[in-house]
């Protein structure tokens, strides 16, 4: 299988995103199977930012790992992402302001220096000066002649994205594209083979997208939300849709307001949905125990992201479970879900509708910022766009010979009849106190312990009966692996493609993904997991929330843990290679290495050296008196190369021991 990885890096500001975007889209038109993360920091100028394209012929699962091609936008970008660049691959800079020395690549790396004024010169006197962003498209079309995937799609992109602008900033763009493509075909070779282009028709759409989508083909009708990334996307799809969909939408003024207008909205017979992320969920569990205890059919999306408090709010992390699963005071029927990617967001959120429904009670679909905002291609028959509708025991008349309506009634599977407000002779009372069959509050009264457990037995047959319904997890792969891996959520593509990797490599591995978290199939994943040979759970935070969990529920423990806990998503070779460490006995090695205490300077330049200097060379010292080794950065300006300053950061700890300027020669 061919593939390519394009990354482009520069600050924020500079357009990545929109160039990103047409390389992605080009390729997808193609027929090109395509996976893109953006890899971005709280911040509206400057900083650095990170975007990853991965297209392939088949199906691709991840970001990956290295780089084939990079766009390097500044200074900064060469510094840091020149040496993930692969044998045989390239780094395209603006020559005319950039520089990459061939110390900074591999060997056999090709360094493409744009000499934008040059090449641009035809173009400028046509259409006049061009803006500094405008360097991105001449990127670009260097970067679609390596990727070998040609210019008619991405003029073509480039048409449909500036449409709205007209013909001559059409004209513009496509002319920028081709200098570029030009100059890089009479210069250099591709860095791939010729693709074998199916022109196939596929989505191209964010995990949040999906989610959105799935609501609107479930039948929901009402949405609220408060913006918070990175949940906010859902609230972005749903209000620019919300005409056409007939959904309404409303943006309230914190979470409490939220999950309460979802849940009314409930109460009233709509199909409802609320999402945030970890720190407004914080605001909503209250709400989700009153959803509980009256039964309200709701679904709450919360997309994970750095923790705590406000945290990382551009980051990923799966570090959420806990909170989630305890959510609210006392013990009701809820069904929390994580589904593991893009086309299981749809499915899943349609699924859980039905589900909300069917069993009247509050749903909590997790995913994290990695699912929610990546893009990547999906084969469009795969979407149901007309899934069955299934509203559940909802009475639409009550007749006065049947008697008082009960809204709680006992029965056999724990679902009550529901009656809609404004349906004759089924008027209620619900509040969040604890009632008996005829809505009639028990703690008004003297409490009976018979109809307290009564109430506790319904409640509680209902999630037995679902979990019967619930599809249990299964073990991919092979059957007889000499290793597993176990997963949740978003991190189910790049373990799917290392145990790919591994089993290639002669390491037997297979892998078990928990996507229904309560209620769990406990007796399902004991007998799987008392089979394995060897149990290594794979999660994005720091006290392996999944592995305790499974072992809470069957009393089985995992035998190590991989955790990654800086931000960043798993991906396929760092799973692999903890993989390796994990079997041959090496303990884990958390001194700061040499590339991170570089990486750490840069942020210390960033706050305190206004970005002045960068960090060119780092040695380590053992005898400095600080207690531990430390990493001596030196940092040299950025216009001169000159020697400016240096920086001692310890091994062991991170810490920024020493910031020296030196001094000026006279």
């Amino acid at each position: 299988m061919q593939e390519v990885t394009v990354g482009i890096a520069g600050a924020a500001g500079d357009g990545l995103d929109k160039s990103g975007d047409t390389l992605a889209k080009s390729c997808s038109r193609l027929g090109l199977h395509v996976y893109a993360y953006n890899c971005y920091q709280s911040i509206i100028r400057g900083g650095h930012i990170w975007l990853r394209v991965r297209i392939g012929e088949n199906k691709v699962y991840s970001h990956g790992d290295n780089l084939n091609v990079l766009v390097a936008l500044n200074q900064d970008s060469i510094e840091r992402h020149a040496m993930e660049v692969e044998e045989g691959g390239a780094v395209l800079f603006n020559s005319d302001r950039l520089s990459c020395e061939p110390s900074q690549v591999r060997a056999g790396v090709q360094v493409v220096g744009l000499p934008m004024k040059k090449i641009t010169e035809e173009v400028v006197k046509e259409h006049g000066a061009l803006l500094p962003i405008m360097q991105n498209t001449v990127a670009m079309g260097a970067a679609a002649y390596f990727a070998n995937v040609g210019l008619e799609e991405p003029s073509s992109v480039l048409a449909d994205t500036f449409a709205h602008k007209g013909q001559k900033v059409i004209d513009l763009n496509v002319s920028l594209l081709k200098v570029g493509y030009e100059f890089a075909k009479a210069n250099f070779k591709p860095v791939t083979k010729e693709w074998k282009f199916t022109h196939k028709k596929r989505c191209f759409l964010t995990g949040n997208e999906a989610i959105a989508i799935g609501a609107y083909a479930a039948g929901c009708k009402f949405y609220s939300a408060y913006p918070m990334t990175p949940a906010s996307t859902i609230l972005h799809w749903m209000a620019n849709h919300a005409n056409e969909t007939g959904i309404c939408v409303k943006q309230c003024e914190d979470e409490l307001s939220v999950i309460n207008m979802a849940i009314g909205a409930g109460i009233a017979g709509a199909r409802s949905m609320c999402a945030t992320a970890g720190g407004g969920f914080a605001l909503m569990t209250e709400a989700v125990g009153m959803a509980g205890i009256m039964e309200v059919p709701v679904v709450c999306v919360e997309v994970q992201r750095g923790g705590p408090s406000t945290g990382l709010p551009t980051k990923t992390e799966q570090a959420d479970l806990w909170q989630v699963y305890g959510a609210s005071q006392g013990e009701f029927p809820r069904l929390i879900v994580a589904p593991r990617d893009i086309v299981d967001c749809f499915n899943t959120t349609v699924d859980v509708f039905n589900l909300a429904d069917r069993y009247q009670l509050p749903v909590l679909l997790m995913s994290d910022l990695l699912l929610s905002e990546h893009p990547e291609t999906v084969d469009p028959e795969v979407f149901n766009g007309n899934p069955v509708i299934d509203r559940g025991e909802i009475v639409s008349e009550w007749p006065e010979s049947k008697g008082k309506f009960k809204r709680f009634k006992f029965t056999e599977s724990g679902v009550s009849p529901r009656a809609l407000p404004g349906t004759a002779n089924t008027a209620f009372v619900s509040a969040s106190d604890e009632q008996d069959e005829e809505s009639i509050l028990i703690s008004d009264m003297f409490t009976s312990p018979a109809t307290r457990r009564k109430i506790m037995d319904k409640r509680g047959r209902k999630i037995e009966n679902l979990l019967k319904e619930l599809p249990a997890p299964v073990l991919e792969g092979p059957a007889d692996a000499d290793l597993t891996l176990v997963c949740w959520g978003s991190t189910w593509g790049p373990v799917k493609e290392a145990a790919e990797l591994l089993t290639a490599q002669g390491i037997k591995t297979n892998l078990l993904n928990i996507k229904y978290i309560a209620p769990f199939h406990a007796k399902e994943v004991e007998a799987i997991m008392s089979k394995a040979k060897k149990k290594i759970s794979v999660e994005v935070n720091y006290t392996s929330q999944m592995a305790r969990f499974i072992k809470a529920e069957t009393g089985i423990s995992m035998d190590a843990h991989i955790n990654r806990y800086d931000g960043e998503p798993m991906e396929p070779l760092y799973i692999v290679g903890h993989v390796k460490r994990i079997l041959a006995g090496v303990a884990l090695d958390y001194d700061v290495t040499e590339a991170e205490a570089k990486d750490m300077a840069y942020h210390y330049i960033r706050t305190h050296a206004q970005e002045k200097l960068r960090p060119t060379a780092a040695t380590r010292e053992s005898s400095n008196g600080h207690g531990e080794p430390t990493w001596n950065v030196e940092l040299s300006e950025r216009a001169t190369g000159k020697l400016a300053a240096r920086m001692k950061v310890g091994v062991s700890t991170g810490a920024t021991y020493s910031f020296e300027k030196l001094a000026e020669e006279k």
